[in-house]
């Protein structure tokens, strides 16, 4: 009855892991048997139940270990856009209070219509400026912190540009200047770039999104430090020690957990060969177009995101012609792609609608194979080409 969207997918070069990754192999063989073995509440009492939490617990103590954080710091929720939602909502509501949160205008959206929502009921929002690299200046973020601010969000790395910000500074500077704000971070796209280690990032709040590491969708998790107040979004049956009441999708959590121990297993051999066919695909492309410019070229970067500008080529133009030769990339962050608006955090960089949209993304992941972003360049050059 149900199956694939209709039409043939044909052999494409795939540079949008930001956007989603393939389920890798090991993910799916660690979920495959939870489709008609293990299928108990996680929250019932007898053995078909207990089978399905010991899984669960399994997996809790496995991503727990793997971020150096305590399994009951993790919160399981559907996904990235969740977790953000429930960092800053969570934490603007908790303790009966409206508290003031501190962000940058470069954020995910799940952060920043999470603010705007806050704001309607009383929140102060403040906004750090950033630079024309999309960075932010932690002694600035630092600045704006009061006794009543719930919390700071800076991204660990920018979802659309790939720029890697100053996280481990911002938390610096915020808690000498107020020792108990909470800091979250959006680290979706950081994780996939490098280890996360939440004691090293000293963040009290953390998130992280399954399907962006080649885990299934759906699934994600918000590290939440011991003792951090949290008031949660939905409310019911009182699951993960109340801040996320609902039944468990035990076999997601589990190809979630699958994925970051394959990543966290070749974590150093995915770093090279991820960051060797992003700087090929960047110095390939350049060669055959002397006047591309990579967007935050002079700022830390991420090792899986090239977001680069063509000068005289009409981005949504482009996408077409490489998706009919068997290229798929993006103009944006997936969340906005079918938006008419220019990018949000291209307009906050301080560039010009006109020049934002020259503009596209480019993202390498664990499937990326050698030579395909040296291949990917040619054919972007060639496609460009024939629309000047």
């Amino acid at each position: 009855m149900f199956g694939p969207g209709r039409g043939t997918i044909p052999t494409m070069l795939y540079l949008d892991h930001a956007a989603s990754s393939p389920l890798r192999p090991e993910a799916w063989a660690a979920m495959e048997p939870f489709r008609l073995d293990v299928y108990g509440n996680p929250s019932g009492s007898h053995a078909i139940s207990r089978r399905a939490k010991n899984a669960l617990e399994d997996c809790r103590d496995l991503v727990a270990s793997l971020i150096n954080a305590d399994p009951k710091e993790i919160v399981f929720t559907g996904g990235g856009s969740e977790a953000d939602n429930l960092a800053i909502k969570g934490r603007a509501f908790a303790e009966g209070r409206r508290g003031a949160i501190i962000t940058s205008p470069t954020e995910h959206d799940a952060v920043l219509m999470s603010a705007e929502h806050c704001s309607s009921f009383g929140s102060v929002v403040t906004y750090a400026k950033v630079t024309a690299d999309g960075l932010v200046d932690p002694a600035e973020v630092a600045s704006h912190v009061a006794a009543d601010t719930a919390v700071v969000s800076i991204m660990m790395g920018n979802n659309e540009t790939g720029v890697r910000l100053p996280v481990e500074e911002v938390v610096a500077g915020v808690k000498a200047a107020h020792p108990a704000a909470i800091v979250h971070t959006d680290a979706v796209q950081g994780y996939v770039s490098e280890r996360v280690d939440v004691d090293a990032l000293g963040v009290d709040l953390l998130s992280l999104a399954a399907h962006k590491f080649g885990g299934p969708k759906g699934v994600g998790l918000l590290y939440v430090r011991s003792g951090t107040p949290l008031a949660p979004l939905v409310h019911g049956g009182g699951q993960e020690l109340g801040r996320r009441s609902g039944t468990h999708n035990v076999m997601a959590v589990v190809g979630m957990a699958a994925a970051m121990a394959a990543l966290e297993e070749e974590r150093d051999a995915f770093r090279t060969r991820v960051m060797g066919e992003r700087d090929a695909f960047e110095s390939t492309l350049n060669e055959l177009m002397p006047d591309l410019v990579v967007t935050g070229a002079g700022a830390p970067r991420m090792v899986q995101t090239s977001h680069v500008r063509i000068p005289r080529v009409r981005n949504e133009m482009l996408l077409v012609r490489l998706d009919r030769a068997g290229l798929a990339a993006s103009a944006a962050s997936a969340c906005q792609s079918g938006a008419a608006t220019v990018s949000h955090v291209l307009e906050a960089m301080g560039m010009s609608p006109a020049l934002a949209r020259e503009c596209l993304r480019f993202s390498f992941g664990w499937s990326t194979a050698e030579g395909e972003g040296a291949r990917a360049a040619r054919l972007v050059a060639g496609e460009a080409g024939a629309l000047r």
